[in-house]
């Protein structure tokens, strides 16, 4: 069993990386293999609609993170992305990664678990945890929770360090994520199939 997590904040080793850190420890003390991908500072365009991934397996015709990180999509069986709050909401960075790694891509995360972590100063962390989470819950994958919102406080790193509760949510997510995840694969060894759906209905709202 692997989880990605993706940082998706301007600085590798700040706030959001050490609660993904956090979660990280906490899975792979469950025997869960992990791996942080951070994205990086440069630049990563947002989706433009041209469905060039529809018909190219996925593939965007934009070579940056967001395929490679499709390449690793299929073998992971949780994701969690964290971010730090930017005006209450997720950074640029990652709201443009996410948005050109889900289009389209639903089949891809089905059945699988998913969590986003947030990092936050002061405010604003609940609507940039709301935001992130979005991607999920309309593709058929699992969100986990913890045992409060899954945000960490604190200015810098430093400051996050004493931010004992929001450290404790961390952990509480991993424990989590492995349960899920561990509850997953007993019931594929088991026979009990996944969830299967019906044909996708797509309703435009015209007038």
């Amino acid at each position: 069993m692997k989880v990605l997590l993706v940082n998706g904040g301007p600085h590798q080793d700040g706030c959001t990386n050490l609660a993904l850190k956090e979660v990280a420890k906490t899975l792979q003390k469950n025997e869960i293999e992990t791996e942080i991908i951070w994205l990086g500072v440069k630049p990563i365009s947002g989706c433009i609609g041209c469905n060039t991934c529809l018909k190219n397996d996925n593939k965007c015709f934009m070579e940056d993170e967001v395929n490679k990180f499709i390449e690793k999509v299929k073998d992971a069986d949780g994701f969690v992305f964290g971010s730090p709050v930017h005006f209450a909401g997720a950074s640029g960075q990652i709201t443009s990664f996410l948005d050109r790694v889900f289009y389209g891509r639903g089949n891809l995360f089905a059945g699988k678990a998913y969590a986003s972590v947030v990092s936050c100063r002061r405010g604003g962390a609940s609507a940039a945890f709301d935001q992130l989470n979005k991607y999920a819950l309309m593709s058929n994958m699992y969100v986990i929770g913890s045992s409060y919102w899954n945000q960490i406080h604190g200015n810098n790193k430093e400051e996050a360090m004493k931010d004992l509760e929001g450290l404790q949510t961390m952990r509480n997510l991993g424990e989590n994520i492995a349960y899920f995840l561990k509850c997953v694969n007993f019931a594929r060894q088991n026979g009990i199939k996944r969830a299967e759906y019906e044909e996708t209905i797509r309703t435009n709202f015209i007038r």
